[in-house]
């Protein structure tokens, strides 16, 4: 019994003693939460008053850099990239053979139309000319002597022509018997014919002249080919024969010439600008401007002057060309430089830097800066796109400010303040006035 009670006694004990320490710990988590409380009240009291460690409202802005919507007249373009074209190539070749005796340029020469390039061995062909020159003198000679047969025979026909017709009288007469008549008759018939062989032998004649003299010609001819002149104005490429060789006529490129002043600059567009091209066309000249990819300073001026008459299926663009002078022969065929064809000038447009352009689910939008600091969203629709510029058809009007950099930052009846650490910042506050 005295166990069994002590058993009972020290189970009690254990009970209240682990009832004591959860009462003790409950206590404890209650007082950290107190003191947590406590603290966070003490700091969103300082926060409120502007105490150390707060935040000032004017803090909060979101620094932007904004720039102001202009208007001014811009020019409608289309760019594209394009590639230069020689004015005209012209392919050398020698048109008769013979050994090249003369180079008279370097590769890379500019020539003008008219001067020397080659000079062929031409002795071949001089021989050839006299030969054909003393043809064409016998020819000539031999038309004399068959126009002094004709002469002569002429002369005899007549006088048996003359006879045979005495004779014929004294036939009927009696005086001659008809033999001797028909005899006389048959020697006038006969000198006749002797006068067409005359007259065949003078054209026959007359045809070896033309023929010795049309060889004669063509020799002259030829003689002027053993001397190669530029046809053109240009530039002079790789020589393809050296001096020394034999060439043969019509065989192989000697070399060849670009000209280059004036140059074209082929590129396409699509079709659709086909439309405003031919109408923009029709109103006068239209301006084309071409700049070297490697040079952005090398810009030349032209103008349109070569539309095609057939669109590409393929592409769906059509070819065009403007002309350049090329004054100072930066424009290089074979080059491809980056083309802009004005067709016309739109006035008074609404433009802002094309960075101040979003774009959302629907459709293109600005952030406006309001008087107040604070930004609204503004739909707006884009246009045509002038350099590093972007004409706002409808949506806003002269002298709004818009957002160009600091977009991400931003939503609707955001406070935001221009931000001056940057070249862009500074810009459009000045911009701003």
């Amino acid at each position: 019994m005295w166990i069994t009670g002590l058993e009972s006694t020290i189970r009690c004990a254990g009970e209240r003693r682990r009832s004591a320490i959860r009462w003790c710990g409950v206590a404890a988590v209650a007082a950290a939460l107190v003191a947590a409380g406590c603290s966070g009240g003490g700091t969103a009291s300082a926060d409120s008053k502007g105490g150390k460690g707060g935040k000032k409202k004017g803090d909060m802005a979101a620094p932007v850099t904004v720039a102001r919507a202009v208007q001014r007249d811009v020019p409608v373009e289309v760019q594209v990239i394009g590639n230069v074209e020689a004015y005209s190539t012209i392919a050398v070749r020698s048109q008769v053979g013979g050994e090249l005796t003369k180079v008279s340029f370097k590769e890379g020469d500019y020539i003008r139309a008219g001067d020397l390039l080659f000079s062929i061995d031409r002795r071949q062909l001089e021989a050839q000319l006299s030969q054909a020159e003393a043809n064409y003198a016998k020819a000539k000679a031999s038309l004399g002597q068959s126009q002094a047969n004709l002469a002569r025979d002429t002369a005899q026909q007549q006088y048996l022509q003359s006879q045979a017709e005495r004779f014929g009288r004294l036939v009927k007469e009696g005086v001659l018997s008809k033999d001797q008549g028909e005899q006389a008759f048959s020697s006038a018939a006969a000198m006749q014919e002797t006068i067409n062989a005359d007259q065949a032998a003078i054209e026959s004649a007359k045809a070896d002249i033309a023929a010795t003299k049309a060889a004669v010609e063509n020799l002259r001819v030829q003689l002027t080919y053993t001397e190669i002149r530029s046809p053109i104005n240009g530039r002079t490429g790789n020589l393809m024969v050296k001096q020394g060789n034999l060439v043969a006529a019509n065989s192989v490129d000697l070399v060849t010439i670009n000209q280059i002043q004036p140059i074209y600059v082929t590129f396409a567009v699509p079709e659709q600008q086909l439309r405003a091209v031919k109408t923009y066309m029709a109103q006068g000249k239209l301006l084309v401007t071409a700049t070297p990819q490697d040079d952005p300073s090398g810009k030349e001026t032209g103008f349109l002057t070569f539309v095609d008459n057939t669109v590409d299926q393929a592409t769906g663009t059509i070819k065009l060309k403007g002309t350049f002078q090329n004054e100072d022969r930066k424009l290089w065929p074979g080059q491809f430089v980056r083309v802009v064809l004005r067709l016309t000038t739109q006035p008074n447009a609404i433009v802002v830097p094309n960075q101040a352009v979003q774009s959302g689910q629907d459709g293109s939008y600005v952030y406006v800066v309001k008087q107040n600091s604070t930004v609204e969203v503004r739909a707006v629709t884009a246009g045509a796109r002038v350099e590093e510029d972007l004409v706002i058809e409808n949506g806003l009007q002269a002298g709004e400010t818009v957002v160009t950099e600091g977009q991400l930052r931003l939503s609707p009846g955001a406070r935001v303040r221009v931000r001056q650490d940057r070249p862009g910042g500074a810009r459009a506050k000045a911009g701003d006035g």
